[in-house]
């Protein structure tokens, strides 16, 4: 999908975002992708959601994190969050080499309009893979005590790819 010679684009949703920034490691994205591309609604939700979250970091100002609005794609089921919407949107319109999504829905609908999906998890794993944090285990173990939810068999998995 990417262009030759062109930067490759990433787009997030909002949950690995929150999922990251609360574990300390929202700036892997950068190491790892450089610019990542929000849709206006993502941006919104994660700043809106720092409120009750107030160590989640701002992403005011961070140069790295660039917005653009999407533009309406009838294949993006309108049963989505509009978020993921939003944000699988603007993927297939910027024609994203990845979008960073954690909502197994979303995933799917992602995946099935040729996108190439990676959540949070898949994050932490390319982290270590290029040496920007030595271990997987317990930055996943941080996000499941935090609440995020995560299957024993996914877990497992995630492990394994890490060589864990």
């Amino acid at each position: 999908m990417a262009t030759p010679g062109r930067a490759p684009l990433v787009v997030s949703n909002t949950t690995p975002l929150i999922a990251l920034g609360e574990i300390g490691l929202l700036d892997v994205l950068r190491q790892l992708y450089g610019t990542i591309l929000l849709p206006p609604s993502v941006f919104g939700e994660y700043q809106h959601g720092r409120t009750a979250h107030p160590n989640q970091p701002d992403l005011q100002g961070m140069a790295w994190i660039l917005t653009q609005q999407p533009p309406v794609d009838p294949l993006v089921p309108t049963s989505l969050d509009v978020g993921e919407r939003d944000a699988i949107a603007l993927a297939r319109a910027v024609q994203a080499t990845r979008i960073l999504i954690d909502e197994r829905v979303a995933r799917t609908f992602a995946s099935r309009l040729g996108l190439t999906v990676t959540g949070s998890a898949g994050v932490l794993v390319a982290a270590k893979q290029v040496g920007a944090i030595a271990l997987v285990k317990p930055y996943l173990d941080a996000m499941i005590a935090q609440g995020r939810r995560i299957s024993p068999n996914i877990y497992e998995q995630i492990l394994r790819q890490a060589g864990e």
